[in-house]
């Protein structure tokens, strides 16, 4: 399969709004106005939308505490993810999960987790269900370096291996987990070279290549569909922001974030690589980023105005009625 002009736009805009729209949340968060803890996705836009560019609606995603990026490239809604942020009724979460547990299960984005590796045991759930009903979805796990070192993980990989469930467990590796460089923390080289432990395939791509990511992706996804099992994908990204909005940052060495946005930017990249193969102009290009610029402004101005939740919504969304 080939990417169309379509696809190639589709890819650019999600993508870009991503990037502002974390770049403005790093702007807006420094205000006050925004509750709660905050980690951006800036810097990895690849890696989620290559991956979800091979989703439907009906395939789930479990995310982490970095998941507006996971969130967006599923095509859940900015607007209403910014009014989550700033806490209003009219989110998309009725402002009570915020950055840290935002959901979107309309769009199959079973929500961010601040569980370290809470996400791979979900997943095999979804998988499984998949699997039982004969659906031909499947089910991704985005997880980090740090994550890859739990002992759930580990026991997700192994079940999903054993019933050859539809899944694929994404690790985003940005060479630091909270802190710690995984150089230091994970005892192989490599994440991917695990995935032979539990007799899956195993890929590692350069998650600034959209390109790549999306190959690998179609791969896996394909392969989960059509009965042939999980697969483990590496993807390396850089990571544009600290940990968390706050981060010192006095663990990364001086210069190195201004070398990552100079050289590793996979917007950048992707700019480069379609309009040097004449693929799309940098005017198609330019015109993406005004409407998305215009669509975080429009966000960001109706979430400061909505209204907050009040004391009835106390009680609701507290358990599920079947």
């Amino acid at each position: 399969m080939q990417l169309s002009r379509e696809d190639l736009l589709l890819a650019y805009r999600r993508m870009r709004r991503i990037r502002d729209f974390e770049d403005r949340v790093h702007v807006e968060f420094a205000t006050g106005e925004l509750p709660g803890f905050v980690h951006l996705y800036a810097g990895e836009e690849a890696s989620a939308v290559g991956v979800c560019m091979n989703l439907t609606d009906e395939d789930m995603i479990a995310s982490t505490h970095r998941g507006h990026g996971h969130c967006l490239a599923k095509d859940t809604d900015a607007t209403g993810m910014m009014l989550e942020l700033y806490g209003r009724k009219d989110g998309i979460c009725g402002g009570k999960g915020g950055s840290m547990h935002i959901a979107d299960l309309s769009k199959g984005m079973m929500g961010a987790n601040g569980i370290v590796g809470g996400g791979p045991p979900l997943i095999c759930g979804a998988a499984l269900t998949a699997k039982t009903l004969g659906t031909g979805n499947v089910a991704v796990a985005f997880t980090g370096d740090g994550g890859s070192n739990q002992g759930t993980t580990f026991e997700a990989l192994n079940f999903a291996a054993v019933l050859k469930l539809p899944a694929i467990f994404v690790f985003e590796n940005n060479g630091y987990a909270e802190t710690t460089a995984s150089q230091w923390s994970v005892a192989c080289k490599d994440i991917v070279n695990r995935a032979a432990a539990f007799g899956m395939p195993g890929v590692s791509v350069d998650g600034t290549d959209f390109f790549a990511v999306w190959s690998a992706a179609r791969e896996a996804v394909e392969r989960a569909r059509g009965g042939g099992g999980p697969t483990l994908m590496e993807v390396k990204v850089p990571r544009f922001y600290g940990h968390f909005e706050g981060d010192a940052e006095t663990y990364r060495a001086d210069g190195e974030v201004a070398a990552l946005k100079r050289d590793h930017d996979c917007l950048k990249i992707f700019r480069g690589r379609v309009t040097e193969a004449g693929l799309l102009s940098n005017a198609d290009l330019d015109t993406v980023d005004a409407e998305v610029a215009a669509e975080i402004e429009a966000a960001v101005a109706l979430a400061k105005v909505s209204p907050l939740p009040g004391p009835e919504d106390l009680v609701t969304d507290v358990y599920v009625r079947y």
